[in-house]
């Protein structure tokens, strides 16, 4: 028996001694689904006759649809363009999207995207944002971050060969040609952040025809190409596609596997001097993961006698860009009932999907783009634990924990962050990507979330033996349509839209604002894939073009 068919027998069986004996019938796990509600977003496809009409109507001069990241950087540059006559409607009971956070047993935690890498000079938005919020601030002539939100030491660690190892990166007990392939790739790295501009946000760029090149194949062709098979290699590679891009490198395109590393601080073999330099903290993180900024961009939006400009409980079910407003219809699920909205401008900061079913008259570009797109499912469970857990020889606890060879992303420790050093009650937060098929939706919908708690688990019942015996809750969220997957033509596609270069009949680039007459797209899903840096960028270019085209109109 192989040592990988034998280590899966070994987490099968530990799943099923686990499962039988450390759920006592006198204390048995408390869990469930928690977060969105499927419900609401399908009302949109099951609900196929006429909605009644808008039993009120609402006019405001700048109106934002959905309240995750895009959408709240989309009201904050708008306010900061002067701009407060606006409204924010967002479709669930909280904002922020796929970076929620919530409290369990009292304790915070992600339900989504946990943490932030600290910006770099080509995302100057983030790094504002960043600045505003006290956690970014310059001494003696340099930038600091606040050493609160820096990801504690020890960041990361892996589970391989029976005891936890430093760093995800697998480096045990490498051959002579394994190390030479890790140097390789970290070489072809080097090369293309040397020969290509890669950047985050996107749009600060032109696209080169290499990175072109690398966008019409998966990047684990790319990788056969160069020879790079080994399995430490190939496993790490897959799993850092899986954490950004929600499917693994046989789906994503080349350009988006290399763009992982060479957009931030490349590939460091393990061994070299740069390998030590990145084990420096450049992640920022809370506890309740990226929810807590989510929370500071919120703040400004709620508490007024009106309720804020921010409403939630509100579904998009019609958009139409008419001669004098934007007329926007919402199903407002508290007071069961149509609201029509009226506005002078409108940033559509919905997954391209949506935003396409519900626009009268979509143009072509946005229908095509709903046709291209792929969307990659996930689900996130969070494990309330009434002490810390035993652990196995090797490296201490981490913030980020991964087992070799695991189809998951690990988990997180919310308790990480924590400046009291005795040890207390947790959570622990398991992350795993289910790719682009329609069969992993289709679990999600019908699996109990017992089927989740197991299949989050089962690869950490080995190194965590114990890990029932102080459980107290597991709380399962389903995100359906988590992100878009930068699959090959993603490029391409991006720089043939409106304002993208190809587009123009000039170099190729991906537009950083998509407008066409009131209307205005502000997404990740129109930089291809989902990450904080893009999804804020589009939101805040969005609010601002729009805050200046408002400008005029406004009383001094």
């Amino acid at each position: 028996m192989k040592r990988r068919d034998w280590l899966s027998a070994s987490t099968a069986g530990a799943l099923s001694l686990g499962l039988a004996g450390c759920l006592r019938p006198a204390a048995p796990l408390d869990g469930g689904f928690e977060g969105a509600s499927f419900e609401r977003g399908h009302l949109l496809r099951e609900k196929p006759q006429r909605w009644p009409a808008p039993a009120v109507s609402r006019r405001v001069s700048a109106l934002v649809l959905g309240g995750g990241i895009a959408g709240l950087a989309a009201a904050r540059a708008l306010r900061q363009g002067g701009v407060d006559d606006l409204a924010v409607l967002e479709m669930a009971d909280q904002p922020g999207g796929n970076s929620r956070g919530r409290e369990l047993g009292g304790l915070a935690c992600p339900t989504g995207a946990h943490y932030l890498p600290v910006p770099g000079d080509d995302a100057r938005e983030v790094q504002d944002l960043l600045e505003e919020l006290g956690l970014r601030r310059r001494e003696a002539g340099r930038w600091v971050y606040d050493e609160q939100a820096l990801c504690h030491s020890p960041q990361e660690r892996l589970y391989q060969h029976g005891e936890w190892h430093e760093g995800l990166l697998p480096s045990q007990d490498l051959s002579p040609a394994a190390l030479a392939q890790y140097q390789r790739f970290a070489s072809l790295v080097a090369q293309e952040q040397k020969q290509q501009r890669y950047t985050l946000p996107l749009s600060r760029q032109t696209l080169s025809p290499g990175q072109l090149a690398l966008d019409t194949q998966t990047f684990a062709h790319w990788l056969n190409q160069q020879g790079l098979n080994d399995a430490g290699l190939r496993w790490y590679l897959d799993y850092c596609c899986r954490d950004d891009y929600g499917a693994g490198a046989e789906q994503v395109s080349a350009w988006a596997g290399l763009h992982y590393f060479a957009s931030r601080h490349g590939f460091q073999a393990p061994g070299s001097d740069a390998a030590a330099q990145a084990a420096e903290s450049s992640v920022l993180t809370w506890p309740e993961g990226n929810g807590w900024l989510v929370d500071r961009l919120a703040a400004p939006l709620q508490g007024s006698h009106r309720g804020g400009p921010l409403y939630t409980g509100r579904l998009v079910l019609r958009i139409e860009d008419q001669r004098h407003a934007v007329a926007v219809d919402v199903w407002d699920v508290a007071q069961q009932r149509v609201e029509r909205w009226l506005a002078a401008h409108c940033v559509v900061a919905l997954p391209v999907p949506v935003a396409a079913r519900v626009q009268t008259a979509a143009p072509d570009w946005l229908q095509a783009t709903t046709l291209r797109w792929q969307h990659a499912a996930w689900v996130v469970g969070n494990l309330q634990l009434a002490a810390p857990l035993a652990d196995r020889p090797g490296a201490a606890p981490a913030w980020d924990n991964v087992a070799y060879g695991s189809a998951g992303l690990g988990y997180v420790n919310a308790a990480h962050q924590r400046l009291d050093p005795r040890p207390g009650p947790t959570v622990l937060t398991f992350y795993s990507a289910l790719g682009t098929a329609a069969a992993a939706r289709r679990d999600l919908l019908t699996q109990p979330w017992t089927h989740w708690r197991d299949l989050l688990l089962k690869d950490y019942l080995v190194p965590h033996p114990d890990l029932f015996d102080t459980a107290q809750r597991f709380s399962v969220t389903r995100h359906g349509h988590a992100m878009a997957v930068p699959v090959p033509g993603t490029l391409a596609h991006l720089s043939r839209l409106p304002g993208g270069g190809a587009h123009r009949g000039r170099a190729p680039s991906v537009p950083a604002v998509l407008a066409e007459g009131r209307l205005s797209w502000a997404h990740s899903d129109w930089s291809g894939y989902s990450v904080f840096e893009e999804a804020f960028t589009r939101g805040h270019d969005a609010g601002r073009a729009v805050a200046q085209q408002l400008r005029g109109r406004l009383p001094a």
